[in-house]
């Protein structure tokens, strides 16, 4: 069950780093119109569009909804290996 815990773990963890870059990728708009930009968008995207919709931006311009997705993400790594402790 650890094993198995790991792995999704991981895939966490290395999903989390993407978010991280495709959120600073924001501040440079060139970035974003590349090739590499376009295929973080594409796995990013489907994860934050229900945080978008459920916080709006801050004055207009600022959006935290990115901020919030990313710490459910590390609560939801935090509760594979709780489950996997529980489990076994």
């Amino acid at each position: 069950m650890y094993t198995i815990a790991g792995i999704v773990s991981e895939i966490i963890y290395i999903y989390s780093w993407v978010l991280i870059i495709y959120i600073l990728m924001s501040w440079v708009p060139n970035i974003q119109n590349s090739s590499i930009g376009q295929l973080f968008a594409r796995v990013s995207e489907p994860f934050l569009q229900p945080f978008r919709k459920i916080i709006p931006p801050i004055g207009g311009m600022i959006d935290i909804s990115p901020i919030v997705a990313f710490f459910v993400l590390r609560l939801a790594g935090r509760g594979v290996y709780e489950l996997a402790y529980l489990l076994s």
